[in-house]
């Protein structure tokens, strides 16, 4: 199966809503990992501790012929780094992160797209600035993947969509439809 292949892999129906953030349990991820390579494996490497008693976890993932490391800091529910976190905080941030590594395969990395931009809250003046539709919805070619990728949207950002302007939603669906 070709990385293509598995970037289409649907695993929309086992997304959890978490506040702003979806996340695909480790349990699904695994579970499609296996499906697809039953020869898979995977590791979990020594974290590091920063001066600040913040953490990062370390996985590996073989799978496809092909070992792909991930790092995750131990996080809480708004995506801050923990100082100090306890054992439960530790083994939940090394299960998101094996998620995270069965995605860098592509088995639902398209869950993960945009997570590496900044929150309104980390960027002054963000906060006042219009919405604007996510470059994921402007790069659907169908409306299927239309469909998916306004699926994943937390539903604060999908209630902002469907604010804007109608002309703006007819132009992004011609833009997906050319």
């Amino acid at each position: 199966m070709t990385y293509q292949e598995r970037t289409q892999i649907n695993v929309s129906g086992h997304i959890e809503k978490k506040g702003r953030f979806s996340y695909l349990s480790w349990v699904y991820a695994l579970d499609e990992l296996q499906k697809q390579d039953g020869e898979a494996t995977w590791d979990y490497h020594e974290h590091t501790v920063y001066p600040d008693g913040s953490m990062m976890v370390h996985t590996g993932v073989k799978a496809f012929g092909k070992t792909l490391d991930m790092l995750l800091p131990v996080m809480d529910h708004n995506n801050k780094a923990i100082k100090n976190p306890d054992a439960f905080a530790i083994n939940k941030a090394y299960m998101r992160c094996l998620a995270k590594n069965v995605a860098a395969h592509g088995i639902g990395l398209y869950i993960f797209a945009g997570e590496d931009i900044p929150n309104a809250e980390d960027t002054p003046g963000a906060q006042d600035a219009p919405f604007t539709v996510d470059a994921d919805l402007k790069a659907c070619k169908t409306i299927d993947e239309l469909k998916k990728v306004f699926s994943a949207l937390s539903k604060e950002d999908q209630q902002k969509y469907l604010n804007i302007k109608d002309e703006m939603k007819i132009k992004i669906v011609k833009e997906v439809m050319k």
